[in-house]
């Protein structure tokens, strides 16, 4: 099972990424993807997830109108457009895969805080960095 990120990069400030995340052998059904983000000296936050069966998101307030999450079930592809990139955006960003069976939005938002150890797969990551 691989999750594998792409897309990072360097960008100026109010600048936009897009990121993807690859999923390869595993049945992507019934997951919630997330994205986490992890800045030098900072724990990992949960910015974003969107589960697999039917594009169901939500977004921690740090990203929420400014960041997308969205898939491509056929390519078993996740993606985070970052619209308005700000300086504190820098860090990692990660996709994260678990497996989950629940309802909507309000389900999907305590998944961004759960602890990484909970999720089933990880990505190694992909770096992105915004200068001011």
């Amino acid at each position: 099972v691989q999750l594998v990120e792409s897309g990072g990069g360097l960008v100026q400030a109010g600048g936009s990424l897009r990121l993807s995340c690859a999923a390869s052998e595993f049945y992507f059904e019934n997951y919630a993807i997330a994205w986490f983000r992890q800045a030098p000296g900072q724990e990992r936050e949960g910015i974003s997830v969107i589960r697999s069966t039917d594009g169901t998101t939500a977004y921690a307030d740090s990203v929420k109108d400014r960041f997308i999450t969205s898939i491509d079930r056929a390519k078993k592809t996740v993606f985070l457009q970052m619209n308005n990139l700000r300086p504190v955006d820098t860090g990692r960003y990660y996709c994260a895969a678990l497996l989950f069976l629940g309802g909507g939005t309000p389900s999907l938002i305590p998944i961004l805080s759960r602890h990484p150890a909970e999720f089933d797969y990880w990505g190694q990551g992909t770096q992105v960095t915004v200068s001011s």
